[in-house]
């Protein structure tokens, strides 16, 4: 298994950071590890048995699953054909949790976008089972209660221009954005815990996002899955711990 080097997390000014509109970030961890339920360091030639496609593209590259976004346009139906949303890239696991800590080594080599995202497709109130996600981008991380927030039905089908104002309402404090500064091309280690209804994101072990929110609470969080948007991004040594409340 390969061990990244150490690379601190740069967030802008801590006046910014940490400024009003932003929850403070716990600086110890919320969760406290218990049973390690998966892992994976993709040594092999492809994807393990477990893992399966969600939406296309990731392969194993040098010993790291690659993640490479190629639905990335809106295509109509034509011929025959079915229309093609344009979507990230994702790659899923079945590993039933509630309360969690999920370990990866990210890397950017053109991606606009890695995240770490949580379902129930068994859940039928928000969009194919959303639930809650962390996504990191080289200048920020956003931790985003998607079954209160936007994948919620009724909020999800606010596709009119009119209902702006009250769909913007209806999602706030589902989502909060911390600004970061991340390179291309470096190794980060990604922990995201989930407790209850918050969740805590780490980069190299420097507090990088919080978010306290109802939806991410969901009792029975069925997988795990990984996303891309962009070309290309890259995981390795995957590690998913069932979790408990840590000490205080």
């Amino acid at each position: 298994m390969k061990t990244p080097p150490f690379f601190a997390l740069a967030l802008l000014a801590a006046s910014t950071a940490f400024a009003a509109d932003l929850p403070a970030i716990p600086d110890s961890p919320i969760a406290k590890k218990k049973e390690l339920l998966f892992s994976d360091d993709f040594e092999g030639a492809e994807p393990a048995k477990v893992w399966h496609k969600v939406v296309p593209t990731f392969a194993v590259e040098k010993g790291a699953l690659k993640g490479t976004q190629t639905r990335d346009q809106n295509i109509p139906a034509a011929d025959g054909k079915a229309a093609v949303t344009s979507h990230a890239a994702v790659h899923g696991l079945e590993i039933p949790t509630k309360d969690s800590v999920v370990e990866v080594n990210i890397r950017f080599e053109g991606a606009s976008m890695i995240d770490v995202e949580f379902d129930d497709r068994k859940y039928t109130g928000a969009h194919y089972g959303h639930l809650c996600r962390a996504q990191v981008r080289l200048n920020g991380v956003t931790l985003i209660d998607e079954r209160d927030g936007n994948m919620r039905n009724d909020i999800y089908e606010m596709k009119d221009p009119a209902k702006k104002a009250e769909r913007a309402k209806l999602l706030v404090g589902r989502q909060v954005t911390y600004p970061a500064k991340l390179e291309t091309g470096k190794w980060y280690a990604l922990v995201v815990e989930t407790v209850g209804d918050t969740m805590r994101v780490t980069i190299d072990g420097k507090p990088a996002g919080y978010l306290k929110s109802s939806g991410i609470g969901h009792a029975t969080k069925s997988k795990i899955e990984l996303g891309v948007a962009g070309k290309d991004g890259f995981f390795d040594d995957i590690k998913v711990w069932n979790a408990e409340p840590a000490k205080s």
